[in-house]
């Protein structure tokens, strides 16, 4: 399974950027999870958007679903602009909020189907997973698992215990790292630095990588942070284009 970060940012995307995006590939199918600001204009770097299969998308606050129509109006033109058959194009998402949800399809191009914890979703190669996290709206974790390979995606959370044992048994932890240690984030649902790694200790995760950072501070602090908390463990930063065969 070959992991890209097409985009990593909390909130909003800093200058040529993008807001949470993350593209997977397995036997030339590509899944895009999470689609915020700024995602389909990185996103053209490491995939065409024509070859995208799939997105699924952990919830709707704007930083993980911004860019969801400019998807949208790419799938809209195709007709117009090449004569080339454009294959169906799926968004995933949870019904947990009817009105969110209710964004994801579009007209005739673009269709929604619905998700719910403790029913795996088959997705191409992929079996997707998925886990309530604790955060300011209807959120979902998932875990991604193939034949050869498994990650575990977070999404947005203050620490859960819960999460941390459904993360087990995976090659690659992506988790979210808004904040830095001693800062507490479970009002808003976010983790902090020292949050992530004892979640990664706990899941005995082999690689970690911190996503969703926040706009302010020394990102390299964050990572010594996190690595304190999970001895053994590789800890690494999200950063745009960051690439992992795993």
């Amino acid at each position: 399974m070959k992991v890209t970060v097409v985009g990593y940012w909390h909130a909003y995307p800093e200058k040529g950027e993008a807001a949470s995006g993350y593209l997977i590939e397995e036997e030339n199918y590509r899944v895009l999870i999470d689609c915020g600001s700024g995602v389909v204009a990185q996103l053209q770097y490491y995939c065409d958007l024509k070859e995208l299969d799939a997105l699924v998308v952990s919830h709707y606050h704007n930083d993980h679903i911004g860019d969801l129509g400019a998807l949208h109006y790419f799938r809209l033109l195709q007709p117009y602009i090449s004569d080339e058959k454009i294959k169906p194009f799926t968004i995933f998402g949870h019904q947990d909020d009817k009105s969110g949800f209710a964004k994801l399809s579009y007209k005739d191009v673009v269709s929604a189907s619905p998700y719910e914890a403790g029913q795996p979703v088959q997705i191409g190669p992929f079996t997707f997973s998925f886990y309530p996290t604790c955060h300011a709206v209807p959120c979902y974790a998932m875990k991604v698992e193939t034949e050869k390979a498994a990650l575990f995606y977070t999404a947005d959370t203050s620490y859960s215990e819960t999460l941390a044992q459904a993360a087990a048994g995976t090659d690659l932890l992506i988790a979210e790292c808004s904040l830095y240690k001693g800062q507490d984030g479970k009002k808003a649902g976010h983790m902090n630095s020292e949050e992530a790694g004892r979640m990664a200790r706990t899941a005995k995760a082999p690689l970690l990588l911190l996503s969703h950072l926040p706009h302010f501070g020394d990102h390299q602090q964050l990572a010594a942070e996190a690595a304190k908390e999970c001895p053994g463990t590789k800890v690494e930063l999200a950063s745009s284009g960051w690439q992992k065969n795993i």
